[in-house]
C-alpha cells in the first residue's frame, strides 16, 4: 500500500472509532449509572466511565416490580401479534403485486404508495379506532397497523426480483400459488423476511405514543408506556416502597437507568443475529429502476 493510501485507512479508522465511542458511550452511561450508588451518582457531573460504587439495589427493586413484568408480557403479546399479523399480509400483498400475469396490479400499486403521502391526522385515526370498537384493547394497536407500505415495496420489490423461470418451471409441475409462495419464493427471500422481523419487532417493542392514545387500562400498558411513567413522569414510589424520602429519591435516580437496561436488553441480544441479513436483504429489496 502507498503512503496515501495508509494516510486514507488511518483517517477512516480514527473516524470509525469516534462514532463508536459517540454511538456507545450513551449505553455505557446507563449501564454505569444503573449500578452507582444513589448518593454518589446523585453528586456526580459530567461524564462517566465507571459504576460510581457498586449497587444492584435499583435492579433488584425494578426486578421485584410487577408492573414491569405485566408491560413485559403486553409487550411480548404486542410483538408477537405483530410479527404474525405483519408478515402474513405483507407478504400475501407482496405476492399478488408481484404477480406479472395479475390485472390491476399498477393501480392498485400506485393507490397503495398514494397512501405514504396522504395521512388524514391523529384525530380521524382515532375515532375511526373508536367507532371500530377497538379501544383500550391490544387490538388497536395490532390492526390499524397490520400492513406498512414501506414493507409491502420492498416484498413485492424482492419477489420481482426472483427469476421467472422458477416460477414457471414449478408451475409446469403443477405447484399451486400457496406451493410456489412458501416452497420456492419465500425460502430464496429470507433475508428480507428477517430485515421485516426486525423492523416490526423493534417497532412493536418501543411503541408508545400510540398506546398513550389508546389504552387507559394500565394492566394493558406496554413496557414502554410503564418506562415512561418511571422515567419521564417519575412514578418509582411503588418501586422504591419501604424506604425513607431521601432513599426513595436516591433509589428512584438508579431504578431510572436500571428500566431502561432491562427494556433493551432483549434488543440488544436479538439484534446481532439479524443483523448479517441487514445489507443482503436491503439489496434484495431495493427499489430499481
Amino acid at each position: 500500500m502507498s503512503r496515501s493510501d495508509r494516510t486514507l485507512d488511518l483517517i477512516v479508522y480514527l473516524l470509525l472509532t469516534v462514532l463508536v465511542i459517540i454511538t456507545l458511550y450513551p449505553l455505557l452511561y446507563v449501564v454505569f449509572a444503573s449500578l452507582s450508588d444513589g448518593d454518589q451518582l446523585m453528586a456526580h457531573t459530567g461524564l462517566m466511565w465507571r459504576p460510581l460504587g457498586f449497587s444492584t439495589l435499583a435492579y433488584e427493586r425494578a426486578i421485584a416490580n410487577p408492573a414491569i413484568w405485566t408491560g413485559y408480557w403486553n409487550t411480548l403479546r404486542l410483538v408477537a401479534g405483530g410479527l404474525i399479523l405483519n408478515l402474513t399480509m405483507t407478504v400475501l400483498g407482496g405476492y399478488v403485486l408481484s404477480r406479472r400475469d395479475a390485472l390491476w396490479t399498477k393501480p392498485l400499486m400506485i393507490a397503495i404508495v398514494f397512501t405514504m403521502f396522504i395521512n388524514a391526522g391523529i384525530i380521524p385515526f382515532y375515532l375511526i379506532v373508536r367507532e371500530l370498537g377497538l379501544m383500550n384493547s391490544l387490538w388497536s394497536l395490532l390492526l390499524p397497523f397490520a400492513v406498512k407500505t414501506f414493507h409491502l415495496i420492498i416484498v413485492r420489490t424482492a419477489f420481482l426480483s426472483l427469476p421467472s423461470e422458477l416460477e414457471e418451471s414449478a408451475q409446469i409441475d403443477g405447484a399451486s400459488h400457496l406451493t410456489l409462495l412458501l416452497r420456492i419464493i419465500l425460502p430464496l427471500s429470507m433475508p428480507v423476511i428477517a430485515v421485516l422481523l426486525l423492523y416490526t419487532a423493534a417497532d412493536k417493542w418501543n411503541m408508545w405514543f400510540m398506546p398513550s392514545i389508546f389504552i387507559q387500562d394500565r394492566t394493558l400498558y406496554p413496557l414502554q408506556l410503564v418506562m415512561r411513567e418511571i422515567i419521564i413522569n417519575n412514578v418509582t414510589d411503588q418501586i422504591s416502597s419501604g424506604a425513607s424520602v431521601g432513599e426513595a429519591q436516591k433509589i428512584g435516580e438508579t431504578i431510572k437507568y436500571a428500566t431502561i437496561v432491562i427494556a433493551t436488553l432483549p434488543v440488544l441480544l436479538v439484534y446481532p443475529f439479524l443483523q448479517k441479513h441487514f445489507v443482503k436483504g436491503a439489496l434484495i429489496g431495493a427499489i430499481k429502476g
